[in-house]
């Protein structure tokens, strides 16, 4: 069995329960073949966490009777969600969140008559709740069989990605803050790098939501008609979750057109600033120009004779100035600068208005 040089040790944890009691174990490569044999339990919860052991595997799939290309696949750990049904087993592949991380790992669970056996590429799980239902006396899940503890396991695995949604709220509702407060400027990368999280999440919940519908529909004998209503509240969660990504996917997608936009209305605005001022000059510069062409005024009366006036300086300083202020004037008045701006003008909040026959319309509501 060829495994990744990388991946975590395999530590094999046994948990067999009934009505009656529960007990755990950790297991060695020896102990495989006993599993089931030596507990008189009903079910029996083989849990194998980290695929670096291939003669563990190796041993844990021959007792369980586990197909060749199904263990290639828990071994190869970027499977698409899935379910794949065998003779006397169904094979189940979903991705489930690292508790306390920004980052997915592959959940394979294989359902038989009497047995469920698991494999995660890393130890640490959403798992712990089950485990303490388990060890409670009375609980559904040690009354039932080992097809509710696969949906009790499905359910935690898709319920994993909701605290990882809510950091997704968390950043976009920092986004937005940052998007009023500075304009949008500098958050392009990062709406888009959040943006590409969303995809990934949402490109795994998509046949997840798949995945728990065919399980849900499945009239396959290894699970029951009670477990399919709970596998259908299960599917209700994806969905929900789906709906949530795609919501926020529409939310990154106005901040960018909002940022974007707020960025090309400051930068009009820089260009109207200058654009004023070039208009500005361009008067000035046009008599700085004629009255710099340095004529002879004793040569010609038409050589330009106020080049000899004796207040000639500072007449043209206030003409210049004064076409400059009834320039800035002129804008003002157009709404160009200034708190003269035009405003856009804002259609009015609509009040619900009570109709002839005691009825309420429907405007300014939501």
């Amino acid at each position: 069995m060829i495994t990744d040089p990388s991946a975590s040790p395999s530590r094999v944890a046994a948990l067999s329960y009934g009505p009656e009691g529960v007990s755990r174990q950790e297991v060695t490569t020896a102990d495989i073949p006993s599993l089931r044999s030596r507990e008189a339990r009903p079910v029996v919860w083989v849990d194998v966490q980290g695929l670096g052991d291939g003669e563990a595997l190796q041993a844990v799939a021959s007792h369980f009777g586990i197909h060749s290309l199904a263990l290639e696949d828990v071994v190869h750990t970027r499977q698409r969600p899935k379910l794949e049904e065998y003779e006397d087993q169904l094979f189940i592949v979903m991705r489930m969140t690292r508790p306390n991380e920004f980052r997915t790992e592959q959940l394979a669970v294989f359902l038989g008559d009497d047995y469920v056996v698991t494999f995660q590429e890393e130890p640490g799980d959403w798992f712990d709740p089950i485990r303490d239902r388990l060890r409670r006396d009375g609980s559904r899940i040690r009354q039932r069989g080992p097809d509710y503890l696969a949906y009790a396991l499905a359910d935690a695995a898709t319920d994993s990605y909701f605290p990882l949604l809510e950091q997704f709220e968390d950043r976009l509702d920092a986004f937005e803050e940052k998007v009023m407060e500075q304009g949008g400027r500098l958050q392009i990368p990062d709406l888009y790098a959040l943006r590409r999280d969303l995809h990934g999440v949402h490109r795994q919940l998509w046949p997840l939501k798949e995945l728990l519908g065919r399980l849900s529909r499945s009239d396959v004998d290894l699970i029951t008609d009670d477990t399919r209503l709970f596998l259908r509240d299960c599917l209700d969660h994806a969905a929900q979750l789906l709906d949530t990504v795609e919501n926020q996917q529409d939310q990154v997608s106005g901040l960018i057109d909002v940022t974007l936009g707020m960025a090309g209305q400051h930068m009009n605005e820089i260009m109207k600033v200058l654009t004023i001022m070039a208009s500005l000059f361009i008067p000035l510069t046009f008599i700085a120009g004629i009255y710099g062409m340095n004529f002879d005024a004793a040569a010609s009366p038409w050589n330009m004779p106020e080049l000899a006036a004796r207040w000639g300086y500072p007449i043209v300083l206030a003409v210049m100035a004064g076409v400059a202020l009834g320039m800035l004037a002129y804008f003002r008045r157009l709404g160009w600068i200034g708190s003269g701006q035009r405003k856009i003008a804002t259609r009015p909040k609509l009040e619900n208005t009570t109709q002839p026959d005691g009825g309420h319309s429907s405007k300014g509501t939501r």
